[in-house]
């Protein structure tokens, strides 16, 4: 009952709080809904690798990175829409996930943890250097009409575009959840998840299961790439901040809580275009999400000792 009374008071305040920016500012709940269908997209598979796999993927934004270049150079060789690009992106992109996971990942999962991170830092490096002898530091942009597209609704413009990310991100919790609880597939994998050994007793096969984890996990991100592109430059690190963002994001929703990373990522997308909002404030925007990290951690802290 206390919890049912908890909820109802969050959702109530956040409710509110919605009402209010809307009638103040509508564009930061706009911009910010927008944002956060990014992160959540690219979240969103951190996320599934963590609670799986029980690894954290520091390369996480060079596989975004991979498939940003793979979509370039199909876009520009081809002359075709990222769109079209998506599909064999993905699959590239899955590919050599699941290479890397039966080269190097499968090697260090009963390591002590500090080894998995050097290990998965080491290749977030790896790629990036990699992509810098390839193609040097220097920006590409492709420009897609369909990215400007906006709505006039009386005195208030704004862009639509980047509703795909949202659209993207609600698609990939909703089709992960069912995917997870409703076929036979996902509910070995969650079980997996829970308690390997006994997964093992009862036939299902561990590291098969893991490695079709990380392949679906670093595919979906490949699928983000492809998108990215249309709004965004490429270059070596541009997947970077994001493996920060998607770290942070999937700790303040808790591990294995994927419905909770669309949460965070709402509340982190609002609140940076909230401080963007203010002209003194905008170069506060940035740290936004280590501020909520902090926050959430010292929550659950003081929580932990009460109980």
């Amino acid at each position: 009952m206390v919890n049912k009374r908890k909820t109802t008071l969050v959702v109530a305040l956040i409710a509110a709080a919605a009402v209010i920016i809307l009638a103040w500012r509508p564009t930061v709940l706009i911009y910010g809904l927008q944002a956060a269908g990014l992160y959540a997209s690219i979240a969103v598979p951190m996320g599934l690798i963590l609670g799986i796999v029980h690894i954290v993927n520091l390369a996480h934004g060079e596989f975004l990175m991979v498939a940003a270049y793979a979509t370039y150079l199909l876009c520009k060789s081809l002359g075709i829409d990222p769109y079209l690009a998506l599909l064999p992106v993905t699959a590239v992109t899955a590919g050599l996930g699941f290479v890397v996971y039966k080269l190097t990942i499968r090697q260090t999962l009963k390591a002590p943890e500090l080894n998995q991170l050097i290990l998965t830092f080491g290749l977030g490096i790896s790629m990036t250097q990699i992509a810098n002898l390839l193609f040097t530091s220097q920006t590409r942009k492709l420009s897609f009409d369909y990215v400007s597209a906006s709505i006039d609704i009386g005195e208030l413009s704004f862009g639509v575009y980047n509703f795909v990310f949202l659209g993207a991100a609600l698609l990939m919790v909703v089709g992960l959840r069912w995917y997870l609880t409703r076929t036979t597939a996902g509910k070995a994998a969650v079980a997996v998840g829970q308690n390997p050994r006994g997964a093992a007793i009862v036939g299902i096969d561990v590291d098969r299961t893991y490695g079709f984890v990380f392949a679906m996990a670093t595919a979906l991100v490949g699928m983000m790439g492809a998108m990215l592109i249309t709004r965004s430059a490429v270059f070596p690190t541009v997947g970077s901040p994001y493996t920060m963002k998607s770290f942070c994001l999937v700790a303040m929703a808790g591990i294995g809580n994927i419905p909770g990373i669309l949460g965070a990522s709402i509340l982190l997308g609002v609140s940076e275009n909230l401080l963007k909002a203010f002209r003194g404030l905008r170069g506060w925007a940035d740290i936004v999400f280590f501020v909520l990290i902090i926050t959430v951690i010292l929550g659950r802290s003081i929580r932990g000792k009460k109980a």
